[in-house]
């Protein structure tokens, strides 16, 4: 868990510090040295760092031949970046990269709202707060890339509260099954069918 005091100092203040701690649960990680390096959709192993500079040599070894995630928010390393040698150690502050992931959060969950129709209803808040984890982990929504994306800037206010619902689907299965989730009153949806196939029509 964050330290409140981390959070009220360092996250977006558009984020409520509910959405934060969920946000660094579902999408981030504890250690703000943490690395994680990807290439074609594979994890690719690296020598955990002890100290930042460790980590930032790490990162810099990395970034323009893969995809690079970094600290507390996992913040995507080289986004708006050309030269490798121009990121900052700011990547592995726990303060700067709260600070820059939230702020991204931020933005992608503006964007996901705007999908959606900047909806007000709470019912409808755990999607949007979902599929802007999913976006955060993939890079995307609706084929859209998020992390260079300009910010719509809309009236919608992040809401307080954003956890899953009960019936809500996981972050990696939302933004593919988003326009397939049969509607409500869709037969096929029902939870409890029948089998009606052995009444012989008398």
């Amino acid at each position: 868990m964050l330290d409140a005091a981390l959070i009220e100092k360092c996250a977006d203040p558009s984020l409520s510090p509910a959405i934060v701690e969920q946000f660094v649960e579902a999408a981030g990680s504890p250690d703000p040295l943490a690395i994680t390096v990807k290439s074609g959709g594979r994890l690719i192993l690296v020598p955990k760092p002890k100290t930042p500079d460790e980590a930032m040599e790490i990162v810099r070894e990395n970034v323009g031949r893969a995809i690079v995630r970094v600290g507390l928010t996992q913040f995507p390393a080289g986004v708006g970046v050309k030269d490798p040698s121009a990121l900052k150690p700011d990547l592995v502050d726990p303060c700067e990269n709260l600070k820059m992931g939230t702020k991204m959060f931020a933005k992608i969950m503006r964007i996901v709202a705007k999908w959606y129709g900047n909806p007000t209803e709470n019912e409808v808040q755990p999607r949007i707060f979902e599929d802007a984890v999913h976006a955060w982990k993939t890079g995307e929504f609706e084929g859209r890339e998020v992390f260079r994306a300009e910010d719509p800037g809309t009236d919608w206010q992040v809401p307080d509260v954003a956890r899953k619902t009960e019936d809500a689907e996981p972050a990696d299965g939302v933004a593919g099954a988003r326009d397939e989730r049969p509607a409500e009153t869709d037969t096929a949806s029902a939870g409890i069918r029948i089998d009606l196939s052995r009444i012989n029509g008398k």
